[in-house]
């Protein structure tokens, strides 16, 4: 179960957060192909309500049930159902704190109509698998259940409703299995936690969130209540707020809408309220006059930040004046994050990451967020820069071009949106209904707020925008964070301090300059090559094309997606090529180019050439290979190769993207040791790689000993000689009119014919056992990974044998050490074989848990491999595997990133593309022997390595 966690803008940040706090003020629409255009003259009407997309029948049952149902046929012969209760930890009493929770464990742990864990067993025997598809999370204001289905079998897609009413009214709360599922949650609680994260969260918490009651019921709640309640506590908290008129149920797939109604009332009609219901209370977080500043360290922190947070009362976009807003609100978004942008390509970055926005916060709170990460003693620095960007905005606005680009990009956003109306996953809608149960924010439906963009949007004025930043940034209801190691605690800035930098950050500051150009990607296009030989595969629907250059090119097009295609170019050799001392030069190849720019453009100058444009082009150098990846929609195709072709022949040296990353990697790497997962992870990839150098993070002493030079000719050296290239491109093209591009672009690239490959490092674990503990870490918190490994041969035969036993491990270990022994919260089981460099193998079996409790769970996990080993698996498990492994192949054979990997993957491996086409027939390969004599041969406990994270030694 996923226990939703994202509790601070501090939490979403952190360990430089991947964009997690760019929180969207309106989240793009599921689309539809029926709805109705919407003129713009009716949508500019004041305040006029955003209307309800009419390919949603939205109902409510006699009882308070509220049910959203929609058509969908992305997946095909797939639904998604969700039950959705307005039930989370804020509601807890003293008593029940960690028991919303608590809850949605039990709801799988034993139902009126499922007793114990028979609904699980069900529904793996339907091919849903638990924990990737079968899922729940609990935050403060909800509880979410998920549950996608086949709708292909009448009688599981039925049954379906019967398990969401369960869920909703019947959970039986036995006290065995509530004794049993303790250890669960608190194993849960531990992987979650017991790191740096949550124990700054609990110091900064209460001041962002102002001592509200959403500071005191974190949904994981306490410890001391998870160990020791009653099955009284829970029943209350269940009673009360499990009830129909708290609840949703969405259902959206490829079925019939009156039978799915039909199949809602029948399941849902009997559930009633409570007689004396309690209210239903909306807490809030209260307004604080004035900045609060807090200041919290931790010994196992490895970063210093800041957080500015200006907090506003939420606002729910309900009607057109409130959409306009929105569209404003992303375009301010945009365009303040472009800027910071802008600062990481400088030599010398102010920061590590940077980023605003204003968007949802929490207890009816929206909020505009600054988080800067800094460089080691760079805090002032750091929170000077992100502020002056704010206040640049704030004093002087912004520019035209800024505006016109922010728009472009919303428009490929919303066009992109409004051209896969038909071919949009049903998960998507499931997420607008959700928000439309559980705050009201409107759900007018694709091609209305298609329509609303293109008609308004050119309708914004900077005068407007430039109003945005004045209504944002505020000294009042303003929390002020700062986190760092607290080795460095000496050294961070007081409350006076860090008030003075953000007050003085905006002295002296000018207007932001535009730097743009004009100028065409290209002058004029290529000379190119025709295609010299072609091939079809009609068992597939692919064709083979082969380039005067020696290029190949393998085309699918696919009805999938209608705004959509997706390239892959690889040739055989990598970082692999490059020499023991030249290799950290060498890695950094791929990155530089790729955030160089291209041929005389900056990389701030091609962004902003490309921002109308839906385009992403990157190079990459890996281990044994090298290429580009890219994607494009159809009208900017041409815009893609036309990318692909400077990245081969006109790549950029940019000497202030290789500094200002120089510098950034060693800031990064100054406080890694403080962390124990990076100290931990150290240590495993040694083991991984043998001890080669390669296969872990670089140190001071060899960046200082790369050179920019070195990196750039190695990249153009690997790009020298495309004639070994082999691209893959899948979507929505026609492959004779895409032909003469292909000749154009891909036909000029430059060949050279050296027919190189990689070289085998053998970076791979040492034969033998071998075990190695790291002591890190003052919670107990423990790491185990098992790891076995050993020459193999890869073929689809002995895959599907390796794919079946690493489900087979998943499902007894589940069993054996969370059920069972109730020591872990969920094992990581993976095996991993390949062809190149060589055939080799590894399984890996990784769990987290008390420092106590590993040996008896490693024992535990031994004897289980030993079962399997002296008898092989239990039919039922197999017949678990072959399900979900049947359906998670019909969904990717409908899907274009599923046939772009397979495609490539398969052209590396030299197989045989057509198998794919009988790989679920070949799941009657899997046998009680066949999974014996598999795990004899592949987990060899004399081939076994044990890599362990305890905590420090007091």
């Amino acid at each position: 179960m996923n226990l939703n966690r994202s509790l601070s803008v501090a939490a979403l940040a952190l360990l430089i957060a991947a964009g997690s706090a760019n929180a969207q003020v309106k989240r793009k629409p599921a689309p539809s192909p029926k709805s109705k255009p919407t003129s713009a003259a009716a949508a500019l009407r004041p305040a006029t309500l955003l209307p309800v997309d009419d390919n949603v029948l939205i109902g409510k049952l006699p009882n308070g049930l509220t049910y959203y149902i929609r058509h969908n046929e992305q997946p095909q012969n797939r639904a998604e159902l969700y039950l959705v209760n307005k039930a989370g930890s804020v509601l807890e009493t003293d008593a029940q704190q960690g028991l919303a929770h608590f809850v949605e464990h039990m709801a799988f742990n034993g139902t009126r109509d499922f007793p114990k864990n028979a609904l699980v067993d069900y529904l793996q025997k339907s091919g849903v698998k638990f924990g990737a598809d079968l899922n729940a999370s609990t935050s403060f204001d909800e509880t979410v259940y998920q549950l996608p289905l086949p709708t292909d079998s009448a009688a599981v897609f039925e049954k379906g409703f019967n398990i969401l009413a369960n869920w909703a009214g019947y959970v039986t709360f036995d006290q065995a299995e509530i004794d049993k599922e303790r250890g669960v949650v608190l194993e849960e609680a531990r992987v979650r936690g017991k790191n740096a994260q949550e124990r700054l969260s609990l110091q900064t918490l209460p001041v962002l969130l102002n001592n509200s009651r959403y500071a005191s019921r974190l949904p994981i709640g306490k410890e001391e209540i998870l160990k020791n309640f009653d099955a009284t506590t829970i029943k209350s908290f269940y009673a009360d707020w499990y009830r129909p008129n708290l609840q949703a149920v969405i259902a959206v797939g490829d079925f019939d809408v009156k039978r799915v109604e039909a199949l809602i009332k029948a399941n849902f009609s009997g559930l009633k309220n409570p007689v004396a219901p309690k209210p239903r209370t909306e807490y809030t977080v209260a307004p604080t006059p004035g900045t609060v500043v807090k200041i919290a360290t931790d010994k196992e922190f490895p970063y210093t930040l800041a957080q500015i947070v200006v907090k506003h009362p939420q606002t729910v976009v309900k009607t057109t004046t409130g959409y306009m807003q929105s569209v404003r609100t992303s375009l301010f978004n945009f365009m303040l994050n472009q800027r910071l942008g802008e600062l990481l390509q400088k030599p010398e970055p102010p920061f590590l990451y940077a980023r605003t926005s204003y968007g949802p916060l929490l207890g009816k709170q929206d909020a505009f967020s600054s988080v800067v990460v800094s460089k080691p003693g760079g805090l002032e620095n750091a929170v000077k820069s992100i502020v002056a960007e704010t206040e640049r905005a704030r004093k002087f606005g912004f520019t035209l071009t800024e505006l016109e680009r922010a728009k472009q990009s919303a428009l490929v956003g919303i066009q992109n949106a409004f051209y896969e109306k038909n071919k949009t996953n049903s998960a998507n809608y499931v997420r607008e209904y959700q928000l439309n149960f559980l705050n009201g924010e409107a759900i007018p439906g694709i091609d209305f707020e298609y329509n609303f963009y293109v008609s308004n949007i050119s309708k914004v004025t900077l005068a407007e925008m430039d109003q945005l930043a004045g209504k944002f940034i505020s000294d009042q209801n303003r929390v002020i964070i700062v986190e760092g190691p607290e080795k460095d605690k000496d050294k961070l800035p007081d409350e006076k301090t860090i008030l003075n930098w953000i007050g003085t950050a905006g002295n002296n500051i000018n207007a932001y300059v535009d730097n743009v150009t004009s100028k065409p990607l290209m002058d004029k296009a290529p000379e190119g090559s025709k295609v010299v030989s072609e091939t079809q595969d009609e068992a597939i629907g692919t064709t083979t094309l082969t380039l005067g250059n020696g290029v190949k090119v393998i085309l699918k097009p696919t009805e999938f997606k209608n705004d959509q295609i997706l390239i892959n170019g690889y040739s055989f050799g990598g970082s692999s090529l490059a020499s023991d001392d030249d290799y950290t030069s060498a890695s950094f190849g791929a990155s530089i180019v790729g955030s160089s720019g291209i041929s005389e453009f900056n990389q701030g100058q091609l962004d902003k050439m490309l921002a109308g444009k839906n385009v992403d082009v990157s190079p990459y150098i890996s281990d044994i290979t090298h290429g580009i990846r890219a994607s494009a929609s159809p009208r900017d195709f041409e815009t893609a190769l036309q990318l692909i072709y400077l990245y081969f022949t006109k790549p950029r040296k940019d000497a202030d993207i290789w500094q200002g990353t120089i510098n950034q990697t060693k800031a990064l790497l100054a406080n890694r040791g403080l962390d124990p997962g990076s100290v931990y992870q150290d240590t495993l990839s040694a083991v991984l790689s043998n001890n080669n150098f390669r296969g872990g993070a670089t140190t001071v002493e060899r960046l200082t000993g790369a050179t920019l030079d070195k990196s750039y000719n190695f990249y153009k050296d690997r790009f020298a000689d495309a004639s070994g290239f082999t691209f893959v491109l899948v979507g929505a093209f026609n492959p004779v009119l895409i032909k003469p591009l292909l000749e154009t672009y891909l036909g000029a690239l430059p060949s050279t014919n050296k027919k190189e490959t990689f070289k085998n490092l053998k970076m791979y674990p040492a034969p033998g056992q071998n075990t190695k503990t790291v002591y890190k870490g003052i919670d107990d918190k423990a790491t185990v990974q098992m790891i076995y490994s050993g020459a193999y041969v890869f073929n689809e035969a002995n895959n599907i044998q390796m794919d079946a036993l690493e489900e087979v491990l998943n499902i007894k270990l589940v069993e054996r050490l969370r059920e069972q022994e109730s020591g872990i919260y969920a094992p990581g089981i993976r095996a991993n074989y390949s062809k190149n460099p060589e055939g080799r193998y590894t399984v890996t079996i990784a769990f987290t848990c008390a420092a106590a409790n590993i040996d008896k769970l490693i024992a535990a996990t031994l004897d289980e491999i030993n079962k399997i080993k002296q008898t092989g698996a239990q039919p039922a498990d197999i017949q678990k595997f072959v399900a979900e492994e049947a359906r998670s192949t019909q969904v990717q054979l409908k899907q274009n990133v599923a046939w772009l990997g397979y495609l490539a993957g398969a052209s590396q491996n030299g197989q045989d593309p057509d198998e794919i086409l009988s790989h679920v027939k070949n799941l009657d390969q899997v046998t009680v022997q066949s999974t014996k004599e598999t795990a004899i041969k592949y987990l060899n406990n004399n081939n076994l390595a044990k890599v362990i994270l305890m905590p420090e030694k007091k």
